[in-house]
């Protein structure tokens, strides 16, 4: 769809865009994203850009905010939009994170930007009775996002930076374990760089709680056409297949995401060089 711009606004490191798009509104559900093109009709950027959505309103008969940060040419464009501009959308794309049938405590844990897609999962667990923790995390203070959403929000929020600017020095894995010990947590939601994914995963394992993780995965259509947002993820029957981030995920169990082998096609993976139908190695997909 075709969406007007209504506001624009710098968050500390990053960019946030507040769109006109009822049809995306109305159809969201936490975790979901959207595909932005970028450039305009002459430019030659063909592929879209990713966003997840960060905050849903009824204004205007439905609006979707996304929050990015500046890495090329795309997002460059897309920063300096502003007022009454409009953007060609697809969305809500991708697969929702699933939500408790019981009130639960749950721990949201976000690393920088990602920690935008976690607040209308939190409005959505506290209207079904769970409790919500947050730990937030990023390299320097301006790099943390949500925070004094989060402290509004959480029962408890801790945050985290690596240079020590804001909370504690460190990163979201170091006191994630403490976090889930003071609240019991009974599940774990996260939203960030990949390796900060698996490093929380490697925690929640640990205390034998589920993890639901959504993935931060280049990716070009959005549709799950393309196959550039391909990762091996472990299937219930124990087999390994290359899945879409953006059609089978964005989210997934974390338990179930072969971390150490995204970028790579692994050999057991089903079909893959190596497999029982082919022979070959763990081959690089970028």
């Amino acid at each position: 769809m075709t969406g007007t711009v209504l506001t624009t606004r710098r968050v500390e490191a990053y960019h946030a865009l507040t769109v006109v798009a009822p049809g995306i509104a109305e159809r969201f559900r936490p975790g979901h994203f959207v595909a932005v093109a970028v450039g305009g009709p002459q430019s030659s950027m063909l592929t879209r850009r990713a966003f997840s959505i960060h905050d849903v309103k009824p204004d205007y008969g439905g609006t979707v905010e996304f929050v990015f940060t500046v890495r090329g040419p795309g997002t460059a464009w897309l920063a300096e939009r502003r007022a009454r501009d409009t953007l060609d959308l697809v969305g809500p794309l991708g697969r929702p994170f699933p939500l408790p049938r019981d009130p639960v405590t749950c721990v949201l844990v976000g690393g920088e930007y990602g920690s935008a897609t976690l607040f209308g999962l939190a409005d959505a667990l506290q209207q079904r009775g769970c409790r919500v923790d947050f730990v937030l995390g990023g390299a320097s203070a301006d790099r943390v996002f949500g925070a004094l959403r989060a402290r509004r929000m959480g029962e408890t929020t801790t945050l985290t930076t690596e240079d020590g600017s804001l909370g504690m020095r460190g990163k979201v894995t170091d006191v994630l374990p403490g976090v889930i010990a003071d609240t019991r947590a009974d599940v774990v939601y996260a939203c960030g760089p990949m390796e900060t994914l698996r490093g929380v995963t490697a925690v929640a394992i640990e205390f034998d709680i589920p993890v639901q993780v959504a993935v931060e995965e280049a990716m070009a259509c959005g549709i799950g056409m393309c196959m550039t947002c391909v990762l091996p993820v472990i299937g219930e029957d124990g087999v390994t297949r290359m899945v879409r981030a953006c059609a089978e995920g964005p989210v997934f169990r974390g338990e179930r995401v072969r971390f150490e082998d995204v970028g790579t096609i692994p050999f057991d993976a089903l079909g893959a060089p190596g497999s029982p139908s082919g022979g070959g190695g763990t081959r690089n997909v970028s």
